[in-house]
């Protein structure tokens, strides 16, 4: 892979809550986040001069990681400790789609996209580790992240894939032949087809990122699919995935219990329908950290964060 382009801080917006964990942008480049305290929130304002502005748009009650916009001003929230929900942005009412799967608790969905036929597909991490105990599940390798699809009016979602490591962000193919699918444990984006002769298949379709992918993001059919890089390629824990179970179920119980900081390096890269790498941007030394979503807004990048009480507001590169 080419050398990393300098990601360019421009901003940093503080928005009264910890863990923007993951960010979307609407028509008007407003941007939605959820954070720790299960407040969905939306920051207009974000690149002029005068503050910006941050309102409350609805309370989960849990803990809302990925998002996904809807268009009749509604919003899909993967809320970790509720299951799949959808969010009236009007009203601020909240309703569970789906809560669990063939008698298994969600416990850890991560995010979803919607399909031009109704259907909502969606990951969870992991079955063995909730949210605080993400650390475990990263180093144990444990492949139980999951695929999930959810039919139009159905409450029992199905299983599309499992098997995989730390299921995390969804983005859809430009012609919505397949869904790729980020793999935080394994540094890979997968593919999913659901059309064509393939369909029900999958497939890498990049392999060996340069950092562990969290939340993708898609704004248009014509665009790249963005993807944050929630940390680096750790070479030792690469060895370690190598080792046996009880060794990897022995450093997770180890690192579940140990204090966690993430180091100073951010890094996003966007990606074609081929898995081809159109942009790759690092900056070394961040005093913004552990980026796990990014998305486009007002001819920007916006990164959030699990870790940050705020977003990072950066230049966008010219496109390729």
């Amino acid at each position: 892979m080419d050398r990393p382009s300098e990601l360019v801080p421009l901003r940093y917006v503080a928005i009264g809550g910890r863990g923007p964990e993951d960010v979307v942008s609407d028509a008007r480049g407003r941007v939605l986040t959820g954070v720790e305290d299960g407040r969905i929130l939306r920051i207009d304002g974000l690149t002029g001069d005068a503050p910006a502005r941050v309102e409350v748009l609805a309370e989960t009650g849990g803990r809302p990681l990925g998002l996904e916009l809807l268009p009749d001003d509604a919003l899909l929230v993967c809320d970790a400790e509720l299951g799949l929900l959808r969010v009236d942005l009007r009203e601020g009412f909240v309703r569970i789609l789906a809560d669990s799967v063939a008698g298994e608790r969600l416990r850890f969905c991560s995010n979803a996209v919607a399909l031009s036929d109704g259907s909502i597909c969606f990951t969870v991490s992991s079955r063995r580790y909730p949210l605080d105990q993400w650390i475990g599940d990263i180093v144990e390798h444990t492949g139980t992240g999951r695929l999930l699809r959810l039919a139009p009016g159905s409450e029992n979602p199905e299983v599309l894939l499992e098997g995989l490591q730390f299921a995390n962000g969804l983005a859809l193919s430009a012609d919505e032949s397949f869904l790729a699918v980020a793999e935080t444990g394994a540094r890979r984006l997968t593919r999913y087809w659901l059309t064509g002769p393939s369909a029900g298949r999958s497939e890498p379709l990049a392999e060996n990122l340069p950092g562990m992918p969290d939340n993708i993001w898609r704004g248009s059919p014509d665009g790249p699919i963005w993807v944050s890089l929630a940390g680096p390629r750790i070479p030792p824990l690469d060895l370690l995935h190598r080792t046996a179970p009880a060794v990897r179920g022995a450093a997770a119980r180890i690192a579940v219990h140990a204090p966690y900081r993430p180091t100073g390096g951010i890094g996003v890269l966007a990606v074609d329908d081929q898995g081809e790498t159109v942009h790759h941007l690092a900056r070394r030394r961040s005093g913004f950290r552990m980026v796990t979503s990014v998305c486009e807004a007002d001819g920007h990048l916006v990164l959030g964060s699990l870790w940050e009480r705020g977003i990072a507001v950066c230049e966008r590169p010219a496109p390729k």
